[in-house]
């Protein structure tokens, strides 16, 4: 099943999508709601209104981030990426570093700048270093007994009700700044990430993984209709269980909440300029058009547009003595 939300003229609806067309839900249901209900009760109501007759051409809908997610964690789980992006900031270090290897680190970034496919991009005023990252994520699901906290490998994989595309868009030269205050990446995040075009139920990738767990679907990423950097989700140094297991370990993770995998080997710019040592391919600028393909998911677009102004930041206050 494919489960989004939608502005069907002036009212954000919500539903299932299925061969070019989308089927609403009730109004005012949300996919929040949908996903607090747990899996198999989301794949009976998608059967049950797939049957129905009314629905709408899905061009003829605005595609919107497919849910409002309590909480986006977001892993770094490609050691192909981490050996490049870690040359690419100033004073790199020349490889990975042994904690990677210990858990599958993650940073919180903000759920209310997610954009949709077709949404356009404003960079933060003054970068000169935009970048993207091509990314899946899963979304936790609601189980039955479960309150998310210390989940068993076994216990957390019946937590992925689905999984959508994630762009994890970076400002580099600002994400490079403030990571020197040993705090981040933060703000270089903050100005948007892409979620969509849908979230696929985790029924439809049953026949999708290893014989470890990992999922074993295509990812690629192109730039204005020339193809990037591909690469394949099995290359994850953990799988998405994994990913969970470690989220809720003396914590808790909710239903709705958005797991990124972290970036694909070849899936942004700053890990070939690391590579390189210097910034070539060019970072992003205006017109560029990043459009990121997932096998059994589908595809989100965005266009860059020009940046806002913003109000200065006085530096800080020396201090008293």
């Amino acid at each position: 099943m494919k489960i989004a939300t939608w502005m069907q003229g002036a009212e954000q609806r919500c539903g299932f999508v299925h061969d070019g067309e989308v089927f609403a839900l009730a109004s005012g249901v949300t996919v929040l709601e949908i996903v607090q209900g747990g899996l198999k009760a989301a794949i009976a109501l998608g059967r049950e209104r797939l049957q129905q007759s009314d629905s709408v051409a899905l061009r003829d809908v605005q595609l919107l981030p497919p849910l409002q997610p309590p909480s986006v964690r977001d892993f770094v789980t490609f050691e192909e990426h981490v050996e490049g992006i870690v040359k690419s900031a100033p004073g790199g270090d020349p490889g990975v570093v042994p904690e990677w290897y210990e858990a599958p680190t993650f940073y919180f970034t903000n759920p209310h700048t997610l954009a949709a496919t077709g949404d356009r991009i404003t960079p933060p005023w003054g970068e000169q270093a935009l970048d993207f990252e091509l990314e899946v994520a899963a979304v936790v699901g609601a189980v039955a007994g479960s309150d998310g906290r210390n989940l068993s490998p076994d216990d957390a994989s019946e937590h992925i009700f689905g999984y959508t595309i994630f762009n994890d868009w970076s400002a580099r030269d600002l994400q490079f700044r403030e990571m020197k205050v040993n705090l981040g990446p933060c703000k270089g995040k903050d100005f948007a990430s892409t979620l969509g075009p849908w979230i696929v139920t985790a029924d439809e990738f049953t026949d999708s993984h290893d014989n470890d767990g990992f999922l074993e679907i295509s990812a690629s990423v192109t730039i204005n209709g020339k193809v990037f950097g591909r690469d394949i989700m099995s290359h994850m140094g953990w799988s998405f269980p994994d990913l969970i297991v470690y989220a809720s370990r003396s914590s808790r993770v909710l239903p709705g909440d958005v797991l990124a995998s972290g970036t694909t080997g070849h899936g942004c710019l700053a890990e070939i300029w690391g590579r390189a040592g210097e910034r070539v391919p060019r970072p992003l600028k205006v017109g560029d058009v990043v459009r990121m393909d997932v096998d059994g998911i589908g595809h989100i677009e965005n266009e860059i547009v020009e940046p806002v102004p913003v109000p200065p930041i006085r530096r800080a206050r020396p201090r008293l003595s």
